[in-house]
């Protein structure tokens, strides 16, 4: 018979992949005719038969025994566990081995405290907080003051209103890198939505860069003066947000509404731009076109922003998609009818007598235009026109996608803004 304990063996590499070598060389040096038969057991059916199991990686198992031990108040193994996830495994500081991929941040131990404090109690989590702060101080992590009432929601950024009038609602997400950020962005919504609509993307955004996400005027919780609009006064508008915030040079982010900014932007303000994403956007629109806003605007007038919403949704989402995310559909058909309805016909307008077209070749910074294959709000013929109008442009199609592109096919358009951004 094989001499060779493979139970074992295995086992122990993975406490020492975990731990650290210098923590299981002291664990393993302490044992004595009392305690070995217990290092043995926990060595072949923790360490094997359950760390060693590859159906969960080895990060996200550190991640369920913090949790399960702060829960249970198992503050000596809490530790243990959580002074090796620090370190990437490198025990109790003791010179062991670094093991990065099972590293974890502080933020993500913070996050751990935070889903615990909710599942297990807050006096579980009070006490966790306070081991992970005495640790990340023993282990050299600096921890600058930062008072409780200036803590921001990650997910949601720091909620602010622009000076002057009509006053801006916007959210600033910061890197959580805690880097410097590399670029700006600030991501301009559609028409009869809100910042909202950019979450998923500025929460990707926000790993390494600043993102600022603002309410168009008449929108979410920005003033709704009575209109109507024009596209240079909203074009105004996010020129006066960034001489507040004096971010540099952005990256800008414009879908439908947002994009048709962006572009008016471009001409009116080129110093306060980097690049240019135009997304599910156009550049204008003939009589045809003209017209159907103008009918929509009555609709409104005669039957208040019930009298559009449905078609909205048709417009918006593809038919597969409004059948299988009817509760997202929902969602967004009750951000249409609670939008003020001066901002929504004072948008309208600003859209509809918009006309950049004949201007698109003096914008000289580099542009992506994102359009929808399914979109029928602004087919893809209108992507493809800003795309061959503005000399430093590319057109990308998302399948699938109709006209919130962002919301139906959130993955794509990630990548293809990445992409985008990879070469400014």
């Amino acid at each position: 018979m094989d001499p060779y304990d493979h139970d074992l063996e295995r086992g122990m590499r993975n406490r020492r992949a975990i731990l650290g070598d210098a923590w299981v060389d002291k664990s393993v040096a302490n044992a004595n005719a009392f305690n070995a038969d217990f290092q043995n057991f926990i060595t072949r059916y923790a360490w094997n038969d359950v760390w060693g199991r590859p159906g969960l990686d080895a990060r996200t198992r550190r991640i369920i025994v913090l949790a399960i031990t702060c829960a249970l108040g198992r503050w000596e193994e809490y530790e243990l566990h959580l002074r090796a996830a620090l370190t990437g495994g490198s025990g109790a500081g003791l010179g062991a081995g670094d093991h990065a991929d099972t590293r974890l941040t502080p933020d993500e131990v913070k996050e751990v405290l935070m889903q615990a404090a909710i599942y297990a109690g807050v006096p579980a989590a009070n006490t966790g907080v306070a081991i992970a702060t005495r640790l990340l101080r023993e282990i050299g992590r600096e921890l600058p003051p930062l008072p409780a009432t200036e803590a921001v929601h990650p997910g949601t950024g720091r909620s602010r209103r622009s000076q002057g009038s009509p006053a801006l609602h916007y959210t600033l997400r910061e890197p959580r890198s805690g880097a410097p950020a590399p670029h700006t962005f600030v991501l301009s919504h559609a028409l009869g939505c809100d910042a909202s609509l950019w979450d998923e993307l500025a929460n990707a955004l926000a790993a390494q860069h600043r993102v600022i996400c603002y309410d168009h005027r008449g929108h979410g919780d920005s003033d709704a003066p009575p209109g109507p609009y024009t596209m240079a006064a909203l074009a105004q508008d996010a020129e006066r947000l960034l001489a507040e915030l004096q971010p540099g040079p952005v990256i800008w982010v414009g879908l439908s509404l947002g994009g048709m900014v962006g572009l008016e932007l471009a001409l009116r303000h080129p110093e306060r731009l980097k690049a240019l994403v135009i997304a599910n956007s156009s550049s204008g629109f003939g009589h045809e076109g003209r017209s159907a806003w103008q009918q929509r605007i009555d609709a409104i007038e005669h039957g208040g922003l019930e009298a559009v919403a449905d078609a909205a949704m048709q417009r918006w989402f593809s038919e597969s998609f409004r059948q299988a995310q009817a509760a997202t559909v929902a969602r967004w058909r009750r951000r249409v009818v609670s939008t003020p309805v001066a901002g929504y016909l004072g948008a309208s307008h600003a859209v509809m007598h918009m006309d950049t077209t004949a201007r698109l070749p003096q914008i000289a910074v580099p542009a992506l235009v994102i359009a929808g294959d399914q979109d029928q709000g602004t087919p893809l013929a209108m992507s493809q026109a800003i795309a061959h109008a503005v000399p430093k442009a590319r057109l990308v199609v998302i399948d699938g996608a109709a006209h919130l592109s962002v919301l139906e096919q959130p993955g794509a358009f990630e990548a293809a803004v990445r992409d985008f951004i990879g070469g400014v």
